[in-house]
């Protein structure tokens, strides 16, 4: 994962993103990765739930 956090609360999901960092540019070029969870990943204390999380913002 780059640049994100998960954690649950309860039925809840909370995630934390710092939203002044950046990665570079995309691998397409178009934008600039913020944070990433690099694929689809189980969110904490449960392997039956997926989560494939982007954030980015244009080049």
């Amino acid at each position: 994962m780059k640049n994100m956090e998960m954690k649950r609360e309860g039925s809840k999901l909370i995630i934390e993103v710092d939203l002044t960092k950046d990665f570079g540019i995309s691998k397409s070029g178009k934008s600039i990765i913020i944070a990433s969870s690099e694929g689809n990943i189980s969110i904490p204390d449960d392997d039956e739930i997926k989560i494939g999380l982007n954030i980015y913002r244009k080049a």
